[in-house]
């Protein structure tokens, strides 16, 4: 979700309001895949290289997010989204961690759109956490060389349980992955916008989903699969 930052220094405007505006634009798509039938939906929120930033937005973040997980719980459970987090929690403040805990364990057994929000997320970590959670258990002696494979991998990634993308969308004319999703984007169609994520709605949330619909996915195949 690019373009919080530009879309608020364009307009004369501190950083933070663009992230405030960006909420907004995070309420219509899921409120819309949701209505349209996704089985998931997966939103970058931050990176762990976005520690980087400034202290005091930084502390705006989490502040900013420590409210929508509280003020959008009841949504997110009257329409019987699952929640979950995905990245390293270390790091993320007491408050924040305990709302992500209280929205992820009363919607655990919702059957709706699986919401995901990477926080603190990095694929370059993601990866390295598997290797060694696979790693430890090949030590025990509980898991045999020979025996790991993708399957394996897959079931030691943040994203364990969940479908691969099938869709990736980057607003903000970006046109780098930012290590997102690394391991599990191998098949996605990726689609880009030049508008900032505050600007963006279900228009061009349809325009994603319609062009993506008009495109072939052979999986490195001869044969047309069907999507």
């Amino acid at each position: 979700m690019d373009g919080n930052g530009r879309w608020a220094r364009e307009r004369g405007r501190e950083r933070v309001e663009g992230h405030l505006q960006g909420v907004n634009s995070v309420r219509t798509v899921i409120e819309e895949c949701t209505r349209l039938g996704l089985k998931q939906l997966t939103l970058y929120c931050l990176s762990s290289e976005n520690w980087k930033r400034p202290r005091t937005e930084l502390e705006f973040l989490m502040t900013l997010l420590e409210q929508y997980l509280v003020q959008e719980r009841p949504e997110i459970l009257r329409q019987n989204i699952r929640f979950r987090v995905i990245g390293r929690r270390d790091g993320l403040p007491d408050d924040v961690l305990r709302e992500i805990g209280t929205s992820e364990s009363l919607s655990v057994n919702n059957t709706g759109m699986t919401l995901a929000l990477a926080i603190n997320y990095g694929s370059r970590a993601e990866i390295v956490d598997a290797v060694r959670s696979i790693a430890d258990k090949v030590k025990a002696g509980t898991l045999a060389v020979e025996a790991i494979d993708e399957t394996t991998i897959d079931a030691h990634l943040y994203t364990a349980g969940m479908p691969d993308p099938d869709l990736l969308i980057r607003t903000a004319g970006e046109m780098r992955l930012s290590n997102y999703l690394l391991w599990q984007i191998s098949y996605a169609e990726l689609w880009v916008t030049p508008t900032c994520w505050p600007d963006f709605g279900i228009d061009l949330l349809h325009q994603a989903f319609h062009d993506y619909a008009q495109r072939v996915r052979r999986f490195g195949g001869l044969v047309d699969t069907p999507s």
